[in-house]
């Protein structure tokens, strides 16, 4: 833990980079949503969406998973998951601040809460979740088959590295390290969440449980990883 703490030598220094490209990676990296201390360090917490963020990806979904276990009626559980989702992007529209995660948040559990309902089984609220998973998996896995690590792509900007870490073996075996972690986190979410879905109502809260845990901290902790086997060490090759 105490190695992450360390500032990164050298990165976001390049010599004859020029202002305005300094910007445009930041900008690429800000949108990909990540985000970096002034010392190099990955900024972990804003990265995962920040407080307000993970409040807004973790809340409504909570709050399905609390109404229903609590009252079994899955029509107020979808309807109050919305409505949360529903109240955050009006607080962001009041306050002028990004729509963006709170839009995304209020379709995701909009589809959601529309298969559990239109199927009339609770558990349908995460397929969303697993088709998504999914394919992050599939362009995960399809970078580093065509040696174009994503990982390598978001850090290698946000490090001002740009794509000139793919002309050292070193840097590129680093990358393609850091996006199989990414791969393994989102793969250890379906080998956990799948088997608790297959089990219909009786894995209901079990798998409510896991898709909390396994989402932002499991997350993190990948993101924070990945960062740290990517870190360019001095004469790699």
């Amino acid at each position: 833990m105490g190695r992450a703490a360390e500032p990164e030598q050298n990165e976001g220094q390049e010599p004859g980079r020029s202002g305005l490209a300094r910007e445009m990676a930041s900008a690429y990296a800000a949108n990909a949503g990540l985000h970096r201390h002034d010392d190099g360090r990955i900024d972990v917490l804003r990265s995962a969406g920040g407080i307000r963020g993970i409040v807004e990806s973790v809340l409504p979904a909570l709050v399905f998973l609390v109404v229903f276990t609590v009252l079994n009626d899955l029509v107020l559980s979808a309807v109050l998951s919305v409505a949360v989702a529903a109240v955050f992007v009006v607080v962001r529209l009041v306050g002028r601040s990004t729509l963006t995660q709170a839009f995304a948040g209020i379709v995701g559990i909009g589809v959601s809460a529309a298969l559990a309902l239109f199927t009339g089984k609770a558990e349908n609220f995460y397929v969303t979740g697993f088709i998504t998973n999914a394919a992050y998996i599939l362009a995960l896995a399809v970078s580093i088959a065509v040696r174009w690590p994503l990982v390598g792509v978001l850090f290698g900007f946000l490090r001002n590295e740009g794509v000139r870490w793919r002309e050292s073996a070193g840097r590129s075996r680093q990358y393609r390290i850091g996006t199989w972690i990414m791969l393994a986190v989102l793969a250890l979410r379906l080998v956990v969440e799948v088997p608790l879905y297959l089990m219909g109502g009786a894995g209901l809260v079990a798998l409510g449980a896991m898709r909390l845990i396994l989402g932002v901290p499991l997350y993190a902790l990948g993101l924070w990883l990945a960062w740290l086997v990517t870190r360019p060490i001095p004469g790699t090759r």
